[in-house]
């Protein structure tokens, strides 16, 4: 029986045995962290992290790369909300979806590639001007490494996986102070595929010699959900990124607030 922290834990299965819905977070108060299924937090050897709306807010840097390539192609810019609910698929699905015309049409493809170099290039010069880790996530880190040393854990490597290209996404998460703490940092265009294809993540299992069971992916939207289902692995869903508003649809194994709710949902302490 879980005690009032975890309450929502019973909240989300009652959901989940009714196949319905969770309710969107703004309904809970005061708990923070909630199961669907139990992970099994003494066997997991590999913690995979989104980056985008997972690891850092990054969405006013990409809202400003789109809007100055629409402009540079002699195109209207978007609202900000608008654009962000484009972002999670890649820079080029990012691109494309700008620039569809008001009924989803899609635009030349010739025009797209162009615009595509052009946002990359703008987007590299331009990565940092605003994008921040989430407050917490580095200390969530450190506790997470910190686990490992506790007598009887099983030592955990952690990693990145993002549909950002590669190139950006190491250099933000050197720039952001996230980079010492991953094993590897892998992007959009680091693998034939991208999320939610498993490619990259059972890359990942194979480096950390993690098999499905043993990893856990963390993500704020249904894709990091699906890319871990792809893959037989587990869940957990940020409900404080992006596109939360996914995860109510395609439900994680575990569902938190915070960066700081990290530790909780992977330690063996948590209460029951």
């Amino acid at each position: 029986m879980y005690q009032k922290r975890n309450l929502k834990i019973t909240v989300a299965a009652a959901c989940r045995d009714h196949q319905q819905s969770l309710p969107p977070a703004s309904l809970y108060t005061d708990y923070m962290v909630r199961e669907l299924r139990s992970l099994p937090v003494e066997r997991l050897k590999l913690l995979v992290f989104d980056l985008d709306g997972t690891l850092i807010d990054s969405a006013q840097d990409l809202c400003n790369s789109v809007n100055a390539t629409l402009i540079r192609f002699g195109r209207a810019p978007l609202v900000d909300a608008t654009i962000a609910g484009m972002i999670g698929d890649g820079a080029m699905m990012l691109i494309r979806r700008a620039f569809a015309g008001p009924n989803g049409e899609p635009a030349d493809e010739d025009l797209l590639i162009k615009a595509h170099v052009w946002f990359l290039d703008y987007y590299r010069e331009h990565k940092l001007d605003f994008t921040y880790a989430y407050e917490g996530v580095l200390e969530a880190l450190a506790a997470l490494r910190a686990l490992h040393d506790l007598p009887g854990s099983t030592a955990r490597a952690m990693a990145v996986l993002t549909n950002k290209p590669v190139r950006p996404a190491r250099d933000i998460c050197a720039a952001l102070g996230l980079a010492p703490y991953f094993l590897s940092i892998y992007g959009g265009n680091s693998f034939l595929t991208k999320k939610p294809d498993p490619e990259g993540l059972l890359a990942l299992m194979a480096e950390a010699g993690a098999q499905p069971d043993e990893t856990v992916m963390i993500g704020d939207s249904k894709v990091d959900v699906l890319t871990a289902r792809n893959a037989g692995a587990w869940s957990i869903g940020c409900t404080f990124g992006l596109a939360p508003e996914t995860l109510t649809t395609t439900q994680p194994d575990v569902m938190v607030d915070s960066p700081a709710d990290w530790p909780d949902a992977l330690s063996s302490a948590k209460t029951r």
